[in-house]
């Protein structure tokens, strides 16, 4: 007994029908013994145990050990041993093991496309000419789509950066205006020139009036001094700031240097209000530097105007400096944030000086974000992971021109990706709807298709049971394809080999009526032929030779001739016995 007698077995019972058929139409458990035995299987229980203790790797035509257990029962083909297995008949064994067969090579065919029926083919087959060529140019347009769609959201976000810089860009433009007419005010010329207090006191007050009508024509201008050459306040609209030294500050020490300067948004340390501070050089008539004019605006002022821009529910902007810190978000405790950690000389330098107003500067840790946007001369757009909203963003940027600060307005993938979303939805139910419209055409064709051949194949059984009527193919053979021409070729054959059925049985009992006169006469002459019958025929040939006599009538001769041969019958009989 092997490994190999034991699935030979299984295949032979899983494939073979006809061993099948005869298991399952077995009379009793004893014929069925009979069937294994003549087909040439006489394994014992035993035998059985052990190729089933090496019957163990997995494989599609294996038996459950269960099953194959049963079969084990089953085939105790040992003579005096019981034909029952587990207290069950053997006929309930096999019929068992025919489900369980069954069930497996339903399974195997469902896995085989060389055991599907011609419908499930042509079905599969016409759709997979239909959606898998659909499929790939669907998909391949709907990449081009959402890539598309993509660079439209980005150029959205872009073209909101690109706006509102723009629009930040001429309000320092107009700031810087006004600076300069405070730099080039006659009075305060005038009032910076003059080296005594006598000389300084004649136009303080008008340099004082100067200074109040520029700073009430605009709410967002919260200061407006002059500084002298060492830096220290010598007229301003805030009390404040008169007598302080600002000379630490950048504001001042370009612009005494002969350069305007914007500065970022900087928190005073005199008054602790955060604001931008735009400073020009005051010179005399002949180009000599004599102070410097400060016009600070509200940082509010700056934060309006990037807080007020939008991309839709849940975006928002924010402006980064030249240093990477963020001067502008509509989330305060992420003001005056790095977007990357700052490199060390920088970050002591902006520490010492406060430029910030607080005594560090912490990193948001977003180097993919700082590496994009920070000093960028171009128009872009990134994403990247925000630790803070533990999500991903996007967002488009573009530079100011006026000053090296970067506007970025900003989205959360899901905002996103909304539009992208709803461009796959509506993809996908265009190809479902596609694709199912295709599988009922393919279904529809197969069905067309397979029913004939189906009508056919019951005709055949029909025809091979005598049963066949041609009506059933009357409707399909009406049809002007190739099928419709098989169908009626099917028709004449049948009618043909009806004919011929006919022919041969009426050949069969004429041979049937010759065969039986033969034996008539093959009966009739071993009965003839026998010596006892001679010897009779003889006497009889004798008696008939007699002549008759005149004194005997016809009938008293042959009363006498009857008992004659009554005679002779008799010792034909006792002869016989």
């Amino acid at each position: 007994m092997s490994v190999e007698s034991a699935r030979a077995f299984y295949e032979r019972v899983a494939t073979d029908e006809v061993f099948q058929k005869q298991l399952r139409n077995a009379a009793s458990d004893e014929k069925c013994l009979e069937i294994v035995r003549a087909a040439g299987y006489t394994f014992t229980q035993q035998e059985w145990k052990v190729a089933l203790a090496q019957v163990s790797e997995p494989d599609d035509t294996k038996l459950s050990d269960a099953q194959l257990e049963a079969i084990a029962g089953g085939l105790k083909a040992a003579p005096g041993e019981q034909t029952s297995f587990n207290n069950q008949p053997l006929s309930k064994v096999w019929s068992g093991l025919e489900q369980s067969i069954g069930f497996g090579k339903h399974l195997r065919r469902l896995f085989n496309p060389l055991g599907w029926s011609i419908r499930t083919k042509l079905s599969v087959a016409l759709l997979s000419a239909t959606l898998i060529p659909m499929s790939f140019t669907a998909y391949y347009n709907l990449q081009q789509s959402l890539k598309s769609a993509e660079d439209s959201e980005y150029r959205k976000l872009e073209l909101l950066a690109t706006s509102n810089a723009s629009r930040l860009d001429q309000l320092i433009i107009d700031i810087q205006r006004v600076v300069v007419q405070v730099s080039t005010e006659k009075n305060v010329v005038g009032f910076l020139t003059s080296t005594t207090p006598e000389k300084q006191g004649t136009f303080r007050s008008s340099v004082q009036r100067s200074l109040d009508n520029i700073f009430r024509s605009n709410p967002d201008y919260d200061a407006v001094y002059l500084l002298d050459k060492e830096g220290r306040g010598l007229a301003s609209t805030d009390p404040t700031f008169m007598g302080q030294n600002y000379a630490f500050r950048e504001y001042f020490q370009q612009a005494i240097q002969g350069q305007p300067y914007v500065s970022s948004v900087l928190v005073g340390t005199t008054s602790g209000r955060p604001g931008i501070y735009f400073s020009h050089p005051v010179r005399s008539e002949s180009g000599k530097i004599l102070g410097v004019a400060v016009l600070k605006i509200k940082g509010e002022e700056i934060w309006a105007i990037v807080n007020a821009l939008q991309a839709g529910s849940g975006s928002y902007a924010f402006l980064v400096d030249q240093q990477g810190v963020i001067i502008s978000h509509p989330d305060k405790s992420l003001l005056y944030h790095s977007l990357a950690p700052l490199p060390p000389e920088k970050r002591k330098q902006v520490e010492t000086d406060r430029l910030y107003g607080i005594e560090q500067i912490e990193s948001l840790d977003i180097p993919k974000l700082a590496a994009a946007m920070v000093g960028t001369k171009e128009i872009g757009h990134t994403s990247y992971y925000s630790p803070q909203e533990q999500t991903r963003q996007m967002v488009g940027f573009a530079p100011l021109d006026e000053q090296p600060w970067v506007l970025a307005v900003n989205k959360t993938d899901a905002q996103f990706t909304a539009p992208l979303n709803h461009l796959i939805w509506q993809n996908s139910r265009s190809l479902l709807a596609v694709g199912a419209i295709a599988t009922i055409i393919a279904l529809l064709l197969a069905r067309s298709i397979v029913r004939p051949i189906r009508a056919l194949t019951k005709a055949a059984q029909a025809l091979e049971e005598d049963d066949f009527e041609p009506q059933g193919l009357a409707e399909v053979s009406h049809s002007q394809d190739d099928i419709g021409q098989l169908v009626r070729v099917f028709l004449q054959m049948a009618q043909k080999l009806k004919a011929r059925e006919q022919n041969l049985k009426q050949q069969v009992m004429e041979l049937r009526v010759e065969i039986d006169e033969a034996k008539k006469v093959r009966q009739v002459a071993e009965i003839t032929e026998t010596d006892d019958f001679q010897q009779l025929q003889k006497k009889v040939q004798k008696l008939r030779n007699q002549s008759v006599t005149a004194s005997e009538t016809e009938t008293e001769y042959y009363q006498r001739l009857q008992q004659r041969v009554q005679q002779l019958k008799g010792r034909v009989v006792d002869d016989g016995k």
